[in-house]
């Protein structure tokens, strides 16, 4: 699946994650920008839950910004989750 339009979901606050999506040109792939306060330690985990998400939900075709500020888990996976929603347009709060 691709996303029908840009959305967004989460805050610059501490202890907290955005998550910015945006449609690509058909046959384009994935497009993962991350950044994160806490990389060294948990890059690898918060790009595998990242990607592990998109796939549970066929996603392709999709530019991705993240900017982590040390969320949990949780947080992460519920902002993302959002995100997606929104971007597939299921959900009211996108970026018009």
């Amino acid at each position: 699946m691709k996303p029908k339009i840009a959305a967004q979901s989460g805050t610059f606050e501490s202890s907290d994650v955005i998550f910015l999506i945006e449609p690509m040109a058909d046959n384009s792939g994935r497009k993962l920008e991350i950044s994160s306060t806490v990389m060294q330690q948990f890059g690898e985990s918060f790009h595998n839950i990242v990607t592990e998400m998109l796939d549970s939900y066929n996603l392709t075709d999709i530019h991705l910004i993240a900017k982590d500020k040390g969320a949990l888990e949780p947080t992460i996976k519920a902002r993302l989750e959002t995100a997606i929603k929104r971007s597939m347009d299921q959900q009211e709060g996108t970026l018009k």
